[in-house]
Order: structure tokens, then C-alpha cells, then sequence
């Protein structure tokens, strides 16, 4: 047996929820190997994972795992791990998010997941629309692109969800695009390892949509735009601003050391504790 096939057999719930809901050519299974293969390489048992999700493409994927799972409102994903991970600290609480579920509906809940640092991994997969329900324009969607709901193009600025981590105070920031699968693997392993609140954002366009509508090509010619116009971070920081302009800068944005929120919870814990007998 292959190590694909066993990887297959021992995190897929293969004996139900198949066939998937994904279009042919979607980079959300890519994304679903990368992290099946961080959590194998980690080495949890499936017990000590917990998957949230919201609604959306992206929001199905709990369904396909066999960890604990929770299929969530929309938006509301990163309130429910935060929840999980209070009651129960131990576990690895890992919440995947489409881009209008994580900044669009979720985007107060997202900033203060970030600023309160608490120990949950966030992954993004950034579709550049709402592809389940429709096409609508996403926070994410560029300058200019088409959409259903935005036919003569969108006249929004998008959403930069790497760098609104950053600001939020995220200790551990990656981008990472479906096409450099191996780098996406690294990502998400470190991000999964990282004590505090880590996010990915994974670049995965939607062709089926966001494509069609603005006529980019196939899920394969989608993906060489990703190979063309993605700049890992060592080299971008020997480039000019104008020299990045319209390009992604792939690989660690951010990883840093801040007070985590669940161990600042348990101090106050013990402090109130400590006045109530006395």
C-alpha cells in the first residue's frame, strides 16, 4: 500500500460523504492533502484534533476527515473554537475558513481571535469570490474583477488577509498558493505547531466562478498564474515596491512570541481563586 493510500484510509471518512462537492480542479483538495500530511508528520492522534469550519466550499471539508468535527454557522467558526479551546486546552483546535466566511460575516470574529492570541490555528483558503452560493464579489475579490454581483467589475479595494493578520497581532503568519504544494505543506505544519494564534492563507482561486467570469482560463491555467506571480518573501525583500506590485508574496509573513490567551486565562483563574479563599 502506498503512503497516499494510507494516509487515505487512515484520515478519510471514505466510507461515506463520497463523492465530494468540489468542481474538477478545485485547490481546496490540495489543501486538504497539505494538511493531513502536517497532522500525520506531527504525529496527534485523530482524537486530540478538533476541525471547525463555517459555511462554503472551504466550510465542507470537516465532512471529509475523520477527526472531531464541527460544521458551523457562517462566520462563526472562530467562536466555536474559541469555545472548544477554553473547555478543553489539550486539544488541537485547527478551524478552515473560505475568504467571505474568515473577513467577510467572521471578519470582527477574526481580527480579535488575533488580538486576543488565542491557541487556534487559522486556515484561509482565499478564493477570490463566493463560490458556493453563487459568484457574489468577496471582500477578497481585486480591483476590477467581475463578478455576479459586480457584472461591470468591482470597484472595491480587496481585502490583503495576510497582512490584516499582521496587524491584527497573529504570531504566526504564512501564504502559501495550492500550486507550491510543498511549501503549503511546510505552512501549515509550522502554523499547527505554533502556541498562539497562527493563520494561512491559502491562494486558491476559484476557476469555476471567479475564473469563468472573468475568463482566466482552466483550473490549470489558473494555477500557472499562481507559479508566475508569486514571490517567496527572502526574494521580495530585495525588490522594489513597484517590482511587487500585483504579485503575492508566498512563504512566513510573521512568527513571533506573545503571552497566550488561555495560559493569561488560567493565571486569573488562580488569582481569583486565591482571593475568594482568602
Amino acid at each position: 500500500m502506498s503512503e497516499v493510500t494510507k494516509l487515505i484510509h487512515k484520515y478519510l471518512r471514505h466510507d461515506k460523504k463520497f463523492p465530494h462537492v468540489w468542481c474538477p480542479g478545485c485547490g481546496i483538495g490540495i489543501m486538504l492533502g497539505a494538511l493531513i500530511r502536517a497532522i500525520d508528520r506531527i504525529g496527534y492522534e485523530k482524537d486530540e484534533v478538533v476541525l471547525v469550519s463555517g459555511i462554503g466550499c472551504s466550510g465542507r471539508l470537516p465532512v471529509y476527515v475523520d477527526f472531531n468535527t464541527l460544521h458551523t454557522t457562517h462566520g462563526r467558526a472562530l467562536t466555536f473554537a474559541t469555545g472548544v479551546k477554553l473547555a478543553k486546552p489539550s486539544l488541537k483546535v485547527i478551524v478552515i475558513m473560505g475568504d467571505g466566511d474568515a473577513v467577510a460575516i467572521g471578519g470582527n470574529h477574526f481580527i480579535h481571535a488575533a488580538r486576543r492570541n488565542i491557541d487556534v490555528t487559522a486556515i484561509i483558503v482565499n478564493n477570490s469570490i463566493y463560490g458556493m452560493t453563487g459568484g457574489q464579489y468577496s471582500p477578497t475579490t481585486p480591483y476590477g474583477m467581475r463578478s455576479s454581483t459586480t457584472i461591470y467589475s468591482n470597484i472595491e479595494q480587496d481585502f490583503k488577509i495576510s497582512e490584516l493578520a499582521v496587524t491584527a497581532g497573529a504570531v504566526f503568519v504564512g501564504r502559501g498558493t495550492v500550486y507550491h504544494a510543498k511549501l503549503l505543506d511546510s505552512l501549515i505544519e509550522k502554523a499547527i505547531l505554533k502556541e498562539g494564534f497562527s493563520v494561512v492563507e491559502v491562494i486558491s482561486h476559484c476557476h469555476t466562478q471567479y475564473g469563468r467570469q472573468n475568463r482566466l482560463g482552466t483550473a490549470v491555467e489558473m494555477m500557472e498564474w499562481q507559479r508566475d506571480n508569486a514571490v517567496p518573501v527572502e526574494k521580495a525583500a530585495t525588490m522594489k515596491p513597484e517590482e511587487l506590485q500585483n504579485k503575492m508574496v508566498i512563504g512566513i509573513l510573521v512568527n513571533k512570541e506573545l503571552p497566550v490567551y488561555q495560559n493569561e486565562y488560567d493565571k486569573i483563574r488562580e488569582r481569583a481563586k486565591g482571593i475568594a479563599g482568602r
